[in-house]
């Protein structure tokens, strides 16, 4: 089989640190100042950073005993596929493919743009006053150049790769905890600020803003079921897969959780509106301009972490799906020398490219994280009918109790989402809908070359 020729290489440090980067992304450094613009109130935005990190842990605890059972590569679209139907996992994968990767991979590459260009403002001007190119160009050509260089790294192989992630992990969480550090001890903050603002708006429209807010956070919160996707290369999957996933999710709480807080004790709500750098403007609160800048640069390379980790995982996808005669055959293909989805990586990057020309990432992020947030509820659906399928598999503390909190918030969020942003929750739907017919042809194909029905 195809997927033997995946190798079991990465062990519990590794995995985690995936899960870490996967999650610490652009969400946490730019979703703040758009959540208080809505709900004013930064206590309250405080309880659904936290009410999503439960959600999240109830999500990692679900997954956990579902990459146990099934330690294949591929993550949701393998789970969808075995507990319901084939159907269901090639939808997954269709999302993933057309918004779960390449989307964010763009929208890191297009982050690290932006804060590089705010730290360096000199570099597109001299561009732009040589005659050479505009500043807006300037920034996606070092989009595209970023998404390139770090497709190249991991096209040389998973342990190759996952190296340089460690490192860049390990560089990323390191400055949170000096933002943190440096921050509380500065003293030139005020818990004042926790009881400014507003309220939320009253009534039904209060909800409303409280479901997009919830969807927005987990989309910063995103990839806590990360090395599910690479359930095939890591080593002892049964013991290694679960503990990768809470260890790096509980890990991510308590970061988010502190920054969050730094950000309020560093700045007015009022003034924290809309603003999308709102690290940067809280290192410029509390240190001055220069150390607005420097952690803006520090800020834009610490994306490249969670850009490298959306490299490792999105493949993976793709290859299950062409190895289960899904997807083109081609993307199946595993590189003689390097023993990755090699194909499969250059087509990610390809579309990864055309998304960031395209400039989508405010237009696209409520569309992704309504995409994003169908499929894991019929994943942890799914776990009650492995134990009773299954009842040998390993099971996990928790249930029911996990399963039935992370359905019912994710269920409210997404309804709740869809009132308050129905055009972009709409074409999200209609994508999932496209893949049905896409899943028949694909399916049809196969029969036809193998004669098989």
């Amino acid at each position: 089989m195809a997927e033997e020729k995946l190798q079991r290489k990465l062990g519990l440090f590794p995995a985690t640190n995936i899960v870490i980067a996967n999650m610490i992304g652009a969400g946490i450094f730019t979703t703040s100042g758009l959540l208080m613009t809505g709900l004013n109130d930064p206590v309250l935005m405080l309880v659904l950073w936290a009410v999503g990190g439960v959600i999240a842990i109830c999500g990692a605890f679900s997954y956990g005993e579902l990459g146990a059972a099934m330690p294949g590569a591929g993550g949701e679209y393998l789970f969808l596929s075995r507990l319901y139907h084939p159907l269901f996992g090639f939808l997954s994968g269709w999302v993933s493919f057309m918004v779960g990767f390449s989307a964010p991979i763009a929208a890191s590459a297009l982050g690290f743009s932006e804060y590089f260009t705010r730290a360096v403002p000199g570099f597109p001007a001299w561009l732009e006053n040589s005659g050479i190119m505009g500043p807006d160009l300037t920034k996606k050509i070092i989009a595209i150049s970023i998404i390139i260089i770090f497709t190249f790294i991991h096209y040389r192989g998973i342990k190759y790769g996952a190296k340089i992630q460690n490192v860049l992990t390990l560089l990323k969480v390191l400055l949170i905890i000096i933002l943190l550090a440096a921050g509380f001890s500065s003293g030139n903050g005020s818990f004042i600020n926790f009881s400014e603002g507003g309220k939320v708006m009253s009534g039904f429209g209060g909800w409303k803003t409280i479901g997009l807010s919830l969807m927005w956070i987990m989309f910063a919160y995103s990839g806590w079921n990360a090395s599910t996707y690479l359930g095939a290369e890591i080593k002892n999957p049964i013991k290694i897969l679960p503990a990768s996933l809470i260890y790096g999710t509980v890990i991510v709480i308590v970061l988010y959780l502190g920054i969050n807080i730094l950000y309020v004790y560093s700045i007015n709500p009022n003034d924290m509106k809309d603003v999308i750098s709102v690290g940067g403007l809280a290192m410029g609160n509390l240190f001055g301009k220069p150390a607005e800048i420097l952690f803006s640069l520090l800020i834009a390379f610490a994306l490249f972490s969670s850009l490298s980790a959306f490299i490792i995982i999105g493949p993976r996808v793709y290859y299950s799906m062409a190895k289960d005669g899904l997807f083109f055959r081609s993307v199946a293909k595993i590189h003689d020398r390097f023993h990755v989805p090699s194909n499969s990586i250059l087509l990610q990057c390809l579309i990864a490219v055309i998304l960031a020309l395209s400039g989508t990432f405010e237009q696209v992020l409520t569309y992704m994280g309504f995409a994003l947030g169908i499929f894991p509820v019929l994943a942890v659906a799914g776990v009650f009918k492995l134990r009773k399928n299954n009842p040998g598999a390993m099971k996990l503390p928790g249930y029911p109790f996990t399963q039935i909190i992370y359905l019912f918030v994710g269920i409210m969020i997404l309804v709740l989402s869809f009132m308050e942003r129905p055009a972009e929750s709409s074409i999200a739907s209609l994508t999932v809908i496209i893949g049905i017919p896409a899943y028949y042809i694909f399916k049809k194909t196969v029969q036809d070359r193998t004669g098989k029905v």
